[in-house]
Formats: C-alpha cells, sequence, structure tokens
C-alpha cells in the first residue's frame, strides 16, 4: 500500500472539493491555504483566471498587527478580517469559500469566521 503522505491526501481532497466549487463574476472564490508558518487567502474569479484581491499573514500592512501569530488563529483571524475589509473595498460582498482541501478546523475556520464576522457573506 505504501506509506501514509498528508500532502497527497489533501490534495486529493482539493481535487474533491474544487469540482464542485467554481467562482464566478457575481460570487468570486476565496482560496485559502495555510503552511507552517503563515496563512494566506484570495479572491479569484474563475471565469478569467484573474486573482481580484490577496491577503496574506506577510502582508506589509498586516505585519504590525501580526508579530508573531502568523502561524496561529490570532493572525489567520487578522487575515480573515483583512481580506474581507479589501473584498468590501473591491465591491465584492458575497463570495464561495474553497478551503482548498484542507480541513475546516482550527486555523482555516478562525479565518472564515473573522471574514464573515466582518460582512463577507459565504
Amino acid at each position: 500500500m505504501g506509506k501514509f503522505n498528508s500532502k497527497v491526501s489533501r490534495l486529493r481532497r482539493k481535487k474533491r472539493v474544487r469540482k464542485k466549487i467554481v467562482g464566478t463574476r457575481e460570487r468570486p472564490r476565496l482560496c485559502v491555504f495555510r503552511s507552517a508558518r503563515h496563512i494566506y487567502a484570495q479572491i479569484i474569479d474563475d471565469s478569467t483566471g484573474n486573482t481580484l484581491v490577496s491577503v496574506s499573514s506577510m502582508s506589509k500592512d498586516l505585519v504590525s498587527d501580526i508579530g508573531n501569530n502568523s502561524g496561529n488563529k490570532i493572525g489567520s483571524e487578522i487575515v480573515g478580517a483583512a481580506i474581507a475589509k479589501a473584498a468590501l473595498n473591491k465591491g465584492i460582498k458575497s463570495v464561495v469559500f474553497d478551503r482548498n482541501g484542507f480541513l475546516y478546523h482550527g486555523r482555516v475556520k478562525a479565518l472564515s469566521e473573522s471574514a464573515r464576522k466582518n460582512g463577507l457573506q459565504f
């Protein structure tokens, strides 16, 4: 059977999730990626393939707010609030959430709930 590989498992889940989720011009896709140290969020229009808004825990305007919390729930909540504000500034009110194969738990859940709290509709 072989050795268990969490990256392969995540990519398999990602493929299964992306079959169902497509971002349109009216409802673009909010895609989340988390690494060991940082978290990234971007809003994508799949019909044109353009990234409309992107925010990460390494964004220059967020580094002072996040500090040493870039890889935990506190940092994820700050990134979620920032992506919601940036989206609302661009006129994006509702999105489709793409967890990118990650489990809806911990940092991914914290980011999405913070985005909802700050006015983004899923």
